[in-house]
């Protein structure tokens, strides 16, 4: 099923602005506009968004419990205390306990790390990993990327004398967990100016106060992001978290550190497995179809991501924080080897469950007149539901719950279409509902398999009488319609400048109407088009193009007939030449 996409242009900004602001910059109406979508509206503002600097960094003791946390922690070193790591299996979690931990081993040896199973002991802090701490005469345990919802867990380390420190970056309950200390930016009564860090942010700013505390230099915050900033960027670009204010900055550096110094290893060799390296690495041994080029926020989302979650879904997620800490080569290879193969494994599950999921919504009679999709079946992996649930959105594009049992219990993942909260919508089926949490557009739920059927029913009632039409019809977001010969090089060396790219801040996307296409389209790979666009309304020189995906198109654009086109403003490097290429989004073709 391939559903046609609404193209939605955001609203063009202030003509009176526009102008004043293109005279001042000497931009192009084009590029201001798309700044002042962005809240960039003075020369300041401008040049702060286009050259961030690490003074842009907060000071960490601006965070509520900052100060605690940091006596604490140094007190436990200077008593020879045992400190506990502990974070989530994803990304985020395994990469903030790679920060924290390998940061404070620097100053104590008395000092683990502890990453929870998936399926024995699910999200969170977990009672094993709390017995795990007091059986090994741990006194202090620092979360990364949960425990602000772990109440009983925490009273029960508290009851065993171990004294909690909640990093997390999760909206919290009314009341907050009876740890020690919690860092949350997202705490109502945090004044930390900005509040979207993610969970390694939080672990982050728990390092840099510690550093900041011992040493009060400049040179502080430049030492603690030439160590650690791969692992920040890291995180913010798989945990998907506005990159925006403080997040740009990290993203800033994190990217420029990647490319001119190169990741660590371990990151490295994750790129590798797609023959990717970075620029830095300019006198590694050649290999065949290698690619050397910069690395962006995309690679780090689809590349390292995947494979860093793989180890978390179809084996142990330490694996993964084992090789974001480990300097030793040998370590490197056994376990970035092991993680290749359990990404293959999952791709492979994901791809089979997905079109198991795919075909049993389609067999429902009454398809068309539901709004929300529930699918269940029990010999499913409860590690890949949220993921599958994702591509029945991108197929279907309704409100989607994916559910496996597990330990008796069915459990599953929620994901969501645009301005419709899924989470208040399970909130409304919270009484048929053993635990459920997340966020609006995604959530983790369980229930009774008593309850599996009053639950579909009752989620689709709530769907349909609260779901906004606006959110029945699949959107492409456009920040503006442009004419091909608004497309040049001086615009797109501008443009490449708003990177990182991510949430709030996304790769700009336009669409050109009717263009025709010259007399070069092929099909290239398995179903790309590669082909050149121009207007004759215009006599614009053609530019090339590549529609990933597209092939079923070729016969309508050869056609000689106009039509629309959305997409993104790329390069294309090949062969030591550079040449602007437009990289489709979505076809339209006139009715």
């Amino acid at each position: 099923m391939s559903m046609q996409k609404e193209w939605v242009v955001r609203t063009k900004s202030d003509k009176e602005l526009v102008k004043k602001l293109s005279e001042e910059l000497n931009f192009s109406k084009l590029i201001t506009n798309l700044l002042i979508q962005r809240g960039v509206k003075s020369q300041d503002e401008v040049n702060s968004f286009f050259n961030p600097t690490l003074q842009d960094i907060h000071n960490p003791f601006l965070m509520q419990d900052m100060k605690k946390s940091v006596e604490r922690v140094e007190r436990a070193i200077k008593n020879k205390e045992k400190i506990l790591v502990f974070g989530d299996y994803d990304v985020d979690g395994t990469s903030a306990v790679a920060l924290v931990y390998s940061f404070l081993k620097n100053i104590t040896n008395e000092i683990d790390y502890y990453v929870p199973d998936r399926y024995s002991e699910g999200y969170g802090i977990s009672i094993q990993s709390v017995e795990y701490a007091h059986e090994q005469g741990f006194s202090l345990m620092i979360t990364l990327d949960c425990g602000i919802k772990c109440h009983k867990k925490i009273d029960l380390a508290v009851q065993y004398g171990i004294d909690v420190i909640v990093c997390d970056h999760h909206l919290p309950d009314d009341i907050l967990p009876n740890a020690y200390a919690v860092l949350d930016p997202k705490r109502k009564d945090c004044t930390y100016p900005y509040k979207e860090l993610s969970g390694c942010g939080v672990g982050f700013k728990l390092v840099q106060a510690i550093a900041q505390n011992q040493v009060v230099t400049s040179e502080t915050i430049k030492d603690i992001c030439r160590q650690y900033i791969d692992l920040l960027v890291l995180s913010i670009a798989s945990d998907i978290v506005p990159i925006t204010g403080e997040n740009r900055t990290f993203a800033y550096f994190g990217m420029r550190h990647i490319n001119e110094r190169g990741p660590r290893q371990s990151i490295k060799s994750l790129l590798e497995y797609n023959k990717i390296v970075t620029k830095a690495d300019v006198n590694i041994p050649p290999k065949n179809t290698i690619f050397v080029r910069e690395i962006t926020i995309s690679d780090l989302v689809f590349i390292v991501g995947p494979r860093i979650n793989a180890a978390g879904r179809m084996d142990v997620g330490r694996n993964s924080a084992s090789l974001l800490i480990t300097n030793d080569t040998d370590e490197i290879k056994k376990l970035s080897e092991r993680i290749e193969i359990h990404n293959k494994d999952r791709k492979e599950l994901d791809s089979k469950t997905t079109n198991e999921a795919i075909d049993m919504v389609a067999s429902e009679l009454n398809l068309e007149t539901k709004r929300s999709l529930v699918v269940y079946n029990p010999s499913w992996s409860k590690g890949i539901v949220g993921i599958v649930a994702s591509r029945l959105v991108e197929y279907f594009y309704k409100p989607s719950i994916v559910l496996a049992l597990f330990d008796g219990m069915i459990t599953g993942s929620a994901r969501s279409v645009k301005d419709f909260d899924i989470h208040l919508a399970l909130s409304q089926c919270s009484d048929l509902l053993e635990r459920f949490g997340g966020h609006a557009f995604a959530a983790g739920l369980s229930l009774k398999p008593e309850n599996l059927t009053a639950f579909i029913k009752k989620f689709e009632e709530i769907v349909s009488s609260t779901i906004p039409e606006t959110s029945t019809i699949p959107s492409i977001e456009v920040d503006a319609e442009i004419s091909l010969n608004e497309i040049n090089m001086k615009n797109f060396t501008i443009l490449k400048r708003f990177s990182p790219f991510g949430p709030e801040n996304l790769q700009p996307l336009f669409i050109t109407k009717n263009v025709v296409c010259a007399d070069d389209a092929r099909i290239v790979g398995e179903n790309h088009l590669k082909f050149s666009v121009f207007q004759r309304n215009n006599r614009s020189y053609p530019i090339d193009a590549i529609a990933f995906g597209f092939g079923e198109h070729y016969k309508q654009i050869t056609s000689g007939k106009p039509f629309h086109i959305c997409y993104h403003i790329d390069i294309n490097e090949w062969q030591g030449k550079s040449t602007l290429q437009l990289n489709i989004k979505d076809i339209k073709f006139e009715l």
